[in-house]
């Protein structure tokens, strides 16, 4: 058996998480102190307790899904002397994920980690004014077909693919007015369902642009060791073990489509056959049907879920 650790991205936070590992796991609570004390923030507090709308905050989200999967991470080695490099061939993150999977295998430290990411939230939520940006998923047409859309929509304006999550799932970015064009077209060509999403900026697009930059000077400030597994990156659907690339593709990755499709497909022709999905939620687990079939999906989450994956993944 192949094993991938995969992490999830922004949208799968909720009130509430993580607050049962830390109820029952010492390494839990140490990775959730690690980052209040990292962000000078009592993040876990807003975690645990909500408000949701605070947590929904991009700059807070990022972090704190970071938090919740690096506690699964911590407590599958201190609990059953499960590693990510006795265990998984690959890890992998959608978007902010990507920095997730990234400290799961050595590359950063979890305080640099949850840095990074309230860094990221806040540069991506400040590089357009607030209601001119925007994202619609376009639902039941292929990628090309999706980019198409986009490309039509934009009418000097930018409208991009920003996610390839699965087959027939598409999420477009851009100026508002230009995705609200493109979620119209996509209608009109045969798309089953297209809708806004309720984001607060247009990730994943070159709107980001700025975003970008401020990541660059972030990132280059950072200590990054090569990971103890390979991390397949969002923008090239392509495994990295070089610091210097990896740093690289972080940078794109802001304004760069998470191809995620492709990141699944990849790891799956490589051989993996069981993807492990740690943290919040249990949308990539979703998707592993979609992406790649011939495999078997595994959420790891929650105190019963670390139970039953210690017998599996022993």
């Amino acid at each position: 058996m192949s094993i991938a650790f995969t992490f999830p991205g922004q949208g799968s936070q909720q009130v509430g998480m993580g607050k049962e590992l830390s109820d029952h796991f010492a390494a839990a609570r140490a990775v959730f102190e690690e980052v209040d004390d990292a962000l000078g923030q009592k993040l876990s507090g807003l975690m645990f307790d909500g408000p949701q709308d605070e947590l929904t905050l991009t700059a807070n989200a990022q972090p704190a899904l970071m938090a919740v999967s690096m506690a699964v991470v911590r407590v599958l080695e201190a609990e059953h002397g499960i590693t990510v490099d006795g265990a998984a061939a690959f890890v992998a993150g959608h978007s902010l994920g990507e920095y997730s999977a990234l400290a799961a295998a050595g590359t950063f430290s979890v305080a640099d980690a949850a840095r990074l990411l309230k860094t990221r939230g806040q540069a991506m939520q400040e590089a357009t004014p607030v209601g001119t940006g925007a994202m619609a998923a376009l639902l039941g047409l292929d990628f090309d077909a999706a980019a198409a859309v986009a490309a039509d929509a934009a009418q000097d304006e930018v409208c991009e693919a920003a996610n390839d999550n699965a087959p027939g799932q598409v999420v477009v970015s851009g100026h508002k007015s230009a995705v609200e064009r493109a979620v119209n077209i996509a209608k009109e060509r045969g798309a089953r369902r297209a809708v806004l999403l309720p984001v607060s900026a247009p990730f994943h697009c070159s709107l980001m642009s700025p975003a970008a930059d401020v990541m660059a000077e972030a990132l280059a400030s950072v200590d990054m060791k090569q990971p103890v597994v390979p991390v397949v990156a969002n923008v090239s659907a392509s495994a990295l073990t070089d610091p210097r690339e990896i740093r690289d593709h972080l940078v794109k990755q802001v304004t760069g489509t998470v191809r995620w499709r492709e990141c699944t497909g990849f790891m799956a022709a490589n051989g993996v056959d069981l993807m492990c999905e740690l943290g919040a939620g249990k949308v990539l687990s979703g998707m592993v049907r979609r992406n790649a079939p011939e495999a078997t999906a595994l959420t790891i989450g929650t105190p019963d879920d670390i139970a039953n994956a210690a017998q599996t993944l022993s």
